[in-house]
């Protein structure tokens, strides 16, 4: 009887069992992870070769400017805080890209809803009167509403006549601005009224002080808006929303096949028209966080290339709120040493072209290995074979 039973087998759980990952996959995944890294760095040393020899071809000393750039970005605490607050509104306009984007809506005009979010949110702070708390939740909250019903105003038109959101989105930033200007250049709206004998200037007055964002730290040390811990905690609380959520999976479900969708339920207009509306609030809430935070007044050309370079930060991190944290980080570290190297004199369209290069230097990796992945590419293409060649040479 023992040996029967010795000789008889374990029996395997009930249930299908766990897939086994496969020998060489974590291998391949390291290849991948190492390329990438490899196509980072030689597009920055690209950049960075490209920006020396525009400085020098033009009188200026690329070692100075490398050195400008750094000392307005990382050099110090201070420096440190400037890249933080740039960012945050990045970061904001960022999470709300990924969110139309997972939805399949190329949302480009969060330039516009950042605009018009802090418009709302100036008017909130100037004509509601209250305890300093509140005013500054309903100026928060009205640039959120402000940014989603501009947005709004795309998810009607694409729904209901067939309008491209890529442009309507795009047409509705220069609406925003004429908006902006004109608020700002009257005194019965958000203009401030000259004083006697001065010119008036095209701005608003600025916000009250119990209006403001409160700040940590001390200046001119590390100094740093509050508003930079509440939107890496929305990143997270979003990231889980988008892949722990019976949402987030019909967002992901509609943005990769509509048809597939409406066949299991999931209402498109409702759903696109709540993601496109999402992503507007994101950029009122970055427009309202930029004015209460940094800025304390409204002026033509408020938005500043923000809600753009929200969306590349959301493009270079693919749409993965998580890894929007860094490229945020990185690229409010280029708009603060681009401001930086303005102060000391260089002139301001070096500073974009500079700028330029470094954020092609970030957009090129992703955009080159999903070029590569489309299987579009000539592989008797010189070029891009040795491309190829190099960056697994490199890996390997």
């Amino acid at each position: 009887m023992s040996a029967v039973t010795d000789a008889t087998p374990e029996l395997e759980p009930a249930g299908p069992s766990a897939p086994k990952p496969e020998p060489g996959a974590r291998a391949a995944a390291s290849a991948q992870a190492l390329r990438t890294v490899c196509l980072y760095v030689a597009a920055i040393a690209v950049a960075l070769a490209l920006s020396a020899l525009i400085v020098g071809a033009t009188g200026g000393s690329p070692w100075e400017t490398l050195k400008a750039l750094y000392e307005g970005s990382l050099s110090n605490g201070a420096a440190w805080g400037q890249s933080i607050d740039q960012a945050v509104p990045l970061l904001l306009v960022a999470l709300g890209t990924a969110v139309a984007i997972r939805a399949g809506l190329f949302n480009i005009g969060q330039e516009g809803q950042l605009a018009i979010g802090a418009t709302v949110a100036t008017a909130m702070s100037l004509y509601v009167f209250g305890p300093g708390w509140l005013v500054l939740l309903l100026t928060l909250v009205g640039a959120i509403v402000g940014g989603a019903l501009w947005a709004g105003i795309a998810a009607l038109m694409h729904f209901t006549r067939g309008v491209s959101v890529v442009i309507s989105t795009l047409l509705m930033v220069f609406i925003a601005q004429q908006v902006v200007a004109y608020a700002v250049t009257d005194p019965n709206l958000l203009g401030e009224r000259a004083r006697p004998g001065a010119a008036a200037l095209a701005q608003s007055p600025q916000i009250p002080v119990d209006a403001r964002i409160p700040r940590l730290g001390e200046y001119p040390g590390f100094n740093i808006t509050s508003a930079a811990l509440a939107a890496v905690i929305v990143a997270a609380l979003l990231y889980l929303a988008l892949n722990r959520t019976v949402w987030g999976f019909k967002l992901r479900m509609l943005g990769l096949n509509p048809l597939a969708a409406r066949r299991s339920g999931v209402r498109a207009a409702v759903a696109g028209s709540v993601a496109l509306l999402i992503s507007g609030g994101f950029a009122g809430l970055a427009g309202g966080v930029a004015l209460a935070s940094t800025s304390y007044r409204l002026q033509p050309g408020f938005s500043n290339n923000i809600g753009f370079q929200g969306l590349l930060v959301a493009l270079v991190a693919r749409n993965n709120p998580l890894a929007a944290i860094p490229v945020a980080f990185f690229f409010g570290a280029l708009r603060a040493g681009g401001g930086f190297l303005t102060a000391t004199g260089v002139p301001r369209y070096l500073v974009d072209v500079v700028t330029a290069l470094l954020v092609l230097a970030c957009v090129f990796p992703p955009a080159w290995q999903a070029f590569r992945s489309s299987r579009v590419v000539n592989e008797k293409i010189f070029p891009f074979r040795l491309l190829d060649k190099f960056t697994t040479s490199k890996a390997s």
